[in-house]
């Protein structure tokens, strides 16, 4: 254990789920019942159709389509930012139950992430120390509330740091992932959020390639909406978003 290293996974998704936008679409505008539009649908490519359906920003129908994420290798820090998006449901590993006690027989401590900056800085041993006098920290006073009859975990986690590793599970409809990577693959957001963004973006983009063709930063489809604030490489974030 130590140094935590990022990685997503999609666990689940609404099965087809292009046809399933498309249904939810069509019907609005069908007279045709349900057995019918299904079978319909199920018989053509709905490609063009779903296409068109996002270019016109017609988007109540892909509320439907749901992706379940596993993550693991991110930050407290991380999760406290993930959890602001309030259309999604979240399954986050507890510091109460699960302990992040010394293993007397490995030595090893909890996992933790590093900020690049403090790497560049020359500061990551300094950083690593730290750590390891935290969790020194934890496990002394793990042991003296557990000797005194306390809840010995749920109390020692307040000493750990907000670079402690975390374990989600992340549920989002098609609409919100698309928010989400508007808001958390610009340049603007924060480091950690944003490379866990573009790999669920990646992951996604192989599921319903038409539902997000066009995902991504705000840039990627008019105007930066950062304003003053821009991070000034629209075109470049562009190019990036459109050829993932």
């Amino acid at each position: 254990m130590g140094q935590a290293r990022l990685h997503v996974e999609l666990l689940r998704h609404t099965p087809r789920p292009e046809e399933v936008v498309a249904m939810g679409a069509k019907l609005c505008y069908s007279p045709a019942n349900i057995d019918d539009l299904k079978a319909g649908i199920e018989s053509k490519d709905q490609s063009a159709f779903v296409d068109k359906l996002v270019s016109m920003g017609h988007m109540s129908p892909v509320e439907h389509v749901t992706f379940t994420f596993g993550v693991e290798g991110i930050s407290r820090a991380c999760s406290h930012q993930i959890v602001r998006h309030r259309v999604a449901s979240y399954s986050q590993q507890s510091q109460r139950y699960v302990g992040e006690q010394t293993s007397k027989h490995e030595g090893t401590i909890f996992e933790y992430v590093i900020p690049p900056t403090v790497v560049d800085a020359g500061r990551a041993e300094w950083f690593e120390e730290k750590m390891k006098m935290i969790q020194e920290w934890y496990d002394e006073l793990n042991t003296a509330l557990g000797d005194a009859g306390e809840k010995s975990q749920e109390d020692a986690r307040f000493l750990l740091p907000n670079a402690a590793e975390t374990k989600i599970v992340i549920t989002m409809n098609a609409r919100e992932l698309l928010h989400f990577f508007r808001v958390r693959c610009c340049n603007r957001a924060q480091w950690e959020i944003r490379a866990m963004a573009e790999q669920m973006l990646l992951k996604v983009k192989e599921a319903a390639p038409k539902l997000f063709v066009n995902a991504g930063p705000g840039c990627v489809t008019g105007k930066c909406p950062e304003g003053k604030m821009t991070c000034g490489k629209s075109e470049e974030m562009r190019e990036k978003f459109l050829n993932m």
